[in-house]
């Protein structure tokens, strides 16, 4: 069966034959040699439009890793690394079992083996998402996460969150309450590290911002209140999650996702 890309060369392929394109140009149209272009009009001679199909299609891949592998792997992912995604899965396959096989062919067999579901991709919204800040300090995510990091094991914590808009570079501390205090040590920690940075990305929790109701009146008068956590700096009050000028940060905070499975095997 010829794929789209066959029947595009094919269709170049039949206006060479009719003297409507010289080889060179058609060459050029398809990213190929004229040499290329003139072997692939023998074999459309010979064997009619189905000579232009590659020669190893349908053929096993002399690279082809070993069914041995293959099963020895999956019983090891099924056993041990069930709920891991194929990047960290080839990890600790690496470094436990001696097991090398690249991220891709392992999510590939998992695919296959009925472990692991095709993830379709979403549609991508029309946004323009902003540059990151051009220096370090300029913006810094301030958040936490209340996952169960434990699964149980033990106490429950939250996983106060500290990310440079610019680097990338986080600073993450387990708390047993998120609470003002708490978070005021994590920050306090942050600046002996860094300094202090011009301005901080906060969501709407209580610690940072006042939800006050809305004013009945249109032209009523708010008096702006703040909580405790901005009065101990000295700069620019927090941005709110839900401002415009903040839209591209987000949660980048995905890599601590990990740390479950890694806590857990370390268990």
């Amino acid at each position: 069966m010829l794929s789209t890309k066959d029947r595009d060369r094919l269709k170049v392929l039949h206006e060479v034959k009719r003297k409507h394109l010289t080889q060179r140009a058609a060459a050029r149209q398809l990213g190929i040699s004229d040499r290329w272009v003139r072997k692939l009009l023998v074999r459309v001679k010979k064997g009619g439009d189905g000579g232009i199909v590659h020669r190893g299609r349908g053929r096993r891949s002399n690279r082809r890793l070993p069914e041995s592998l293959r099963t020895q792997t999956l019983k090891l992912v099924q056993a041990k690394y069930s709920d891991f995604g194929p990047t960290l899965a080839c990890e600790y396959l690496a470094k436990d079992h001696q097991v090398e096989v690249s991220k891709e062919t392992l999510r590939q067999w998992l695919i296959g083996a009925g472990l692991r579901r095709v993830k379709r991709r979403k549609a991508e919204e029309v946004h323009v998402w902003r540059p990151r800040r051009s220096c370090r300090g300029e913006l810094v995510q301030w958040d936490t996460s209340e996952h169960d990091w434990l699964e149980g094991r033990g106490p429950r914590l939250y996983l106060v969150a500290m990310i440079d808009d610019a680097t990338s570079q986080a600073y993450a501390r387990f708390v047993g309450h998120d609470s003002t205090e708490e978070n005021l040590r994590v920050l306090w920690e942050y600046l002996k590290r860094w300094g202090r940075p011009v301005e901080f990305y906060t969501d709407k929790s209580s610690l940072f911002t006042v939800n006050a109701p809305a004013p009945e009146a249109a032209d009523e008068a708010v008096k702006e209140e703040l909580t405790q956590m901005p009065r101990p700096r000295a700069w620019k009050q927090p941005i709110p999650t839900w401002s415009r000028s903040i839209c591209r940060c987000g949660t980048r905070a995905s890599r601590w996702w990990r740390l479950t499975r890694r806590m857990r095997i370390g268990a």
